[in-house]
């Protein structure tokens, strides 16, 4: 779990509607959601790395769909 809140992402969390974080709220998973309730971070703070999160997440995703589409258009070159 990251300890440090990226600048970045507590500028993004700024940007947010009252409705767009309560989204990314309740899509926290792990640890977040406990040390937000034990108060060792900031709704704010626990929001930006939510975001941090996802976006990693996404990423990861972004780079396994290519490689599975590379591996797909190698097939299709064969045949």
């Amino acid at each position: 779990m990251k300890e440090k809140v990226n600048p970045e992402y507590l500028d993004k969390v700024s940007q947010l509607s009252v409705e767009e974080s309560e989204r990314i709220l309740s899509r926290m998973g792990g640890k977040l959601p406990k040390r937000l309730i034990k108060e060792k971070l900031t709704q704010t703070e626990a929001i930006a790395l939510q975001l941090e999160i996802e976006d990693e997440q996404l990423q990861e995703w972004r780079e396994k769909m290519a490689r599975l589409k590379d591996e797909d258009d190698k097939k299709e070159k064969k045949s």
